[in-house]
């Protein structure tokens, strides 16, 4: 137990020097601008096609599952506040960061774990480049801005799904379904849920790096890289959620 405990304690020493250095690093000049552009079209673009689909299921199911219960009180007309105010809040925001943290942050691990198992980073630092700046703050950056911008999306299209899930029993307009689901959101509701997605962006973008640029010899630890980076920022929304949610409760209640 104390030996476990003392390697997660160096665990989080290590992940917090690793991302410590990235603030140094993302105001020194020669910022790779071009690599940048270039994950942010990975991360951002390439991962629209999945969250699409999973925003459209999430707000086609909450609906035709909540609806039963609904129409049993007789508050049909709550359920596109109900929806949009579930996916907004929590589930988009989570699942979203959780579908980003399985592609994207696997991803960068299983890169940078190769190019480490390779000798590639080192071969870069022979250069005078710096490996850091180029490859960790450039996918650092792309994930920190581009996972907001995927769940703003995944709101939208988990709305939609909500307005073809409740015409699926009943008909209604589209412009009366938006007007309830405005009617419902305040700015307490979208502010805080968005600013928690820069966080997620922030963490799955490096701890996706952390694991590569730590990666052993051999080809098995590029694999161990990808796991482990899942594993880890998958834990990291989770922790990231929960103080998100308390310090939300503390905050309006004053």
């Amino acid at each position: 137990m104390e030996r476990y405990l003392k390697k997660q304690l160096t665990l989080v020493g290590s992940i917090t020097s690793f991302s410590l250095r990235f603030f140094k690093e993302i105001f020194k000049p020669g910022f790779e601008f071009k690599e940048f552009i270039r994950q942010c079209f990975i991360v951002g673009y390439q991962s629209l096609p999945l969250v699409t689909i999973t925003g459209f299921i999430m707000g086609l199911v909450l609906t035709i599952q909540s609806r039963p219960t609904m129409a049993r009180f007789g508050a049909e007309s709550l359920i596109p506040s109900m929806v949009s105010l579930s996916l907004i809040r929590e589930i988009a925001p989570v699942i979203t960061a959780l579908i980003c943290a399985g592609r994207v942050s696997s991803g960068i691990g299983a890169e940078l774990g190769s190019m480490k198992v390779t000798e590639q980073i080192d071969a870069m630092e022979v250069s005078a480049i710096n490996p850091y700046r180029y490859l960790v703050v450039s996918r650092t950056l792309a994930t920190t801005l581009m996972i907001p911008l995927l769940v703003i999306y995944t709101n939208l299209v988990g709305i939609i799904g909500g307005f073809i899930g409740l015409n699926m029993h009943s008909e209604s307009n589209l412009v009366h379904y938006f007007s309830h689901v405005f009617e419902s959101l305040e700015y307490a509701d979208i502010l805080p849920a968005i600013i928690k997605t820069f966080f997620f962006g922030f963490f799955i973008g490096i701890i996706g790096c952390y694991e590569g640029f730590n990666a052993s010899s051999g080809t098995k630890s590029v694999g161990k890289a990808a796991n482990s980076a899942v594993v880890v920022a998958s834990l990291m929304i989770f922790i990231i959620d929960l103080i998100a949610v308390q310090i939300t409760d503390l905050f309006f209640e004053l």
